[in-house]
Parts: structure tokens; sequence; C-alpha cells
């Protein structure tokens, strides 16, 4: 049920969350589903719903700092953080503070919690008018791509009843950066818009996972973020019926760099981003990944993208949507 993001509609989702019902709302990263965080009931309902793992825990969204410290264990580095970087897409992991009324599950049973702060109007409102913490992964199935528009969201979670809230395509495109603080130096579980240049400022080294880490938050899992649709990654030629998914310079395929156009064969081509801009690619991705995904080609052959900035991340979420089923 797509309802524009109005005040009133605001409220009405609010009082949906209070009564233990799910509500899809966009952030600045990509559309989350929300739950009552203190409500293990309506927290089953969003593993439930996307058929999520038990053992893969939520990020908790709070209004402001002194809700989630009251929530987790805020070391300096984390009030550093908070105060520098939040509202934005960047979510701490903490050791939980005891009697801090969140359900169980929505922690995986973890004795750590993923708290941030989302910058986005509409999700901000709500989870004040909700006057409670939100558990909210992204409003997708488990595993697939996550949802940047709120018509991605009505078309893979078609629940009967879901309230999805519509603020238009993220700005973003991508999950937020995980960041442990539970370790020394702090580590990124799962890269985002928010890299070491902003980081090691503020607190320091920071390590990047290497992947051998025990699951304290979303996006560790080997297969995430995936198409229906096999990709071939770095690819440097198109071959025969394959959809293609560009990044810049895409002439030696001999495509021109516009949108996308299909060819005499009818091959599907989406460009992230002629100029090469990859804060563009990012908010592109999911978007053109779930176009082509639709395209009915048996492979999508991906042009290999920069490992700096926000290809990082942008590298981590092909490499885990490329691990085969």
């Amino acid at each position: 049920m797509l309802i524009q993001a109005t005040p009133p509609a605001i409220q009405d989702a609010a009082q949906a969350l209070r009564r233990g019902e799910l509500v899809a709302f966009p952030t600045e990263t990509v559309y989350g589903l929300g739950a009552d965080a203190c409500n293990g009931m309506a927290v089953a309902k969003i593993y439930a719903l996307k058929n999520r793992p038990l053992h893969n825990p939520l990020i908790i969204h709070v209004a402001s700092v002194e809700d989630a410290e009251k929530i987790g264990q805020f070391d300096s580095r984390a009030q550093t953080l908070a105060s520098s970087l939040w509202p934005g897409p960047l979510t701490l992991i903490v050791p939980k503070r005891n009697g801090n009324g969140i359900a169980a599950n929505a922690t995986a049973g973890l004795d750590t919690v993923a708290l941030r702060i989302p910058a986005h109007p509409v999700a901000a409102a709500l989870i004040q008018s909700a006057g409670t913490p939100l558990a909210a992964p992204s409003a997708n199935p488990s595993g697939t791509l996550s949802p940047t528009r709120p018509e991605h969201v009505a078309r893979h979670l078609a629940a009967q009843g879901l309230i999805v809230l519509s603020g238009g395509a993220t700005t973003i495109g991508l999950e937020s950066t995980v960041l442990d603080l539970t370790t020394h130096p702090a580590r990124i579980l799962r890269p985002g818009a928010i890299g070491l240049d902003e980081l090691e400022p503020l607190i320091g080294p920071v390590q990047m996972a290497d992947g051998t880490e025990a699951i304290k938050a979303p996006g560790q899992l080997k297969r995430h973020y995936a198409t229906r649709t096999p990709l071939r990654l770095n690819a440097v030629d198109v071959k025969h019926g394959e959809a293609f998914l560009g990044f810049g310079n895409v002439g030696f395929i001999g495509v021109e760099s516009v949108g996308f156009v299909r060819d005499m064969d009818h091959h599907l081509w989406r460009n992230l981003s002629p100029e090469g801009d990859l804060h563009a690619a990012a908010t592109h991705l999911y978007a053109m990944l779930d176009e082509l995904d639709q395209s009915g080609a048996p492979t999508i052959a991906v042009q290999a993208i920069p490992m700096q900035g926000l290809g990082i991340a942008i590298n981590d979420r092909l490499s885990r949507a490329a691990v085969p089923k």
C-alpha cells in the first residue's frame, strides 16, 4: 500500500508501528522495513516477511544520540563519531546496555547492538512520531537487491496491508557503513558512503573486515544483495544474449554512454554513470540491477568499478551478489 509520506500519513504509520505492525519507509541509504524494536512479536514479523535468518541482527534506528546511549554503551570513539557523523549513513556497533528495552530477537541475542540515526526527514519524523526505536533492515526479501524506490518495495514485499511511505528515490543508494567499536582498532564490517578518510581523522586507525568475523551486523553474509540473474564481474566484453552494466566509458564495446539502449540483438544495457561518478553509480546501482534482472538475459556482465572511495562499497555489494546460490 503505497502512501505519499505527508505529515498525516507519517502519523498514521507511527500509530501502526505502535500497534505492532510493519511500515516501510525511506532513508538516505535504502528503504527500510520498520518495526517497534521493543516489541519482540513485531520484530519477528520482519524476519518472517523477509525470510531472514534469525542469526542476522537488525539495525536499531533512533531519533537522537541520547536515545542511542540509552540502548548501547558509548566509549569516547562512539561519542565522537555520533556527534560528528550522525544523522548519517553510519551504523555503530557497541555493547548493549542492560535493561535497554530492545527485544532480544532484534539483536539476534548478541551482547552488542547496531545503532544509527538516519538523515532523512521522513525517517526522522516517523521515529519521532512513533516514540520508540525502530528495528529496520532493508525492505526486501532477504539476500536480494535492496530497494531504493518505493515501487521496489511494493513489488518485492507485496504483503497485504503493508504501509509503504513513499518518499521518492533514495539519495545514497547503498546501505550504511557498519563500524564495529567493540574492537581496537575499530573495524568496518560493511563498507558504505562513510569511509576510512572520514573515520580515521576522528578516531584513529580503522581496519577493514577480512570476512572471517562472526556476524554482528547486516551485510556480512557471503551471498547478499543478489539478483536472480547470475553476474559476471569485471567484464571487458559482452557475450551474445547478455545484459550489460557499465561504468564510465563503454566505447570499447561500441555502445554510447547514454542511459540504456537495446541493440539489434535486444540486449539490455545500462550505465551506472557515463561520467565515471562513483556517487552517481552508488545511487543507481540497485535500481539498474533490478531493471537488468527483469530483462530475461541469462547473465549480467558488469564492467569493473574502481576500488576507491564509494567504489569499495559498490564492489562489496557486487562481489556478494555474484556468489552462486
